[in-house]
């Protein structure tokens, strides 16, 4: 018996979850690059719901032993460039190789009146991290973020 044929995989995107005081961060794609690509974007969104105009380029690399260690530390990589650089970023680009990443971050200086910050990310945490690929390949990327 056929179920006739299956619906393609969503398309990219990203979501918050909820975590008692803090906030989960959650980014699916087709690839892992673009799942953790998409975490970044949710982690932005945790700050602010402001575009974030890409004026400014920042690279970044990262190596962990496993894909769930490496997605805590770009997030807080990202959290860390926006600290020392008063920046937020609205647009990722992410190469993983391995347990190996390197990313480039789009931003642009905190503008109070205009991003409206919500919040600072303190850093991303070990708590609910998983890097997976689902049945139909989609990957995910989740970890929980200290606010």
């Amino acid at each position: 018996m056929s179920d006739g044929p299956r619906p393609p995989a969503p398309a990219a995107g990203w979501e918050h979850f909820p975590h008692e005081a803090d906030i989960g961060v959650c980014g699916r794609g087709r690839t892992v690059d673009e799942a953790f690509e998409q975490a970044a974007l949710a982690l932005t969104a945790v700050v602010t719901e402001a575009e974030v105009r890409p004026a400014t380029r920042v690279e970044v690399a990262c190596a962990r032993p496993d894909l769930a260690l490496l997605l805590v530390d770009w997030l807080d990589a990202i959290i860390y460039e926006m600290a020392v650089r008063k920046m937020l970023f609205g647009r990722f680009e992410v190469a993983v190789s391995g347990t190996a990443l390197t990313g480039v971050l789009w931003g642009e200086p905190v503008d109070i009146a205009r991003h409206e910050p919500a919040c600072e990310p303190k850093g991303a945490t070990l708590t609910a991290a998983r890097v997976e690929r689902d049945a139909d390949g989609q990957w995910s990327a989740a970890c929980v973020v200290d606010v």
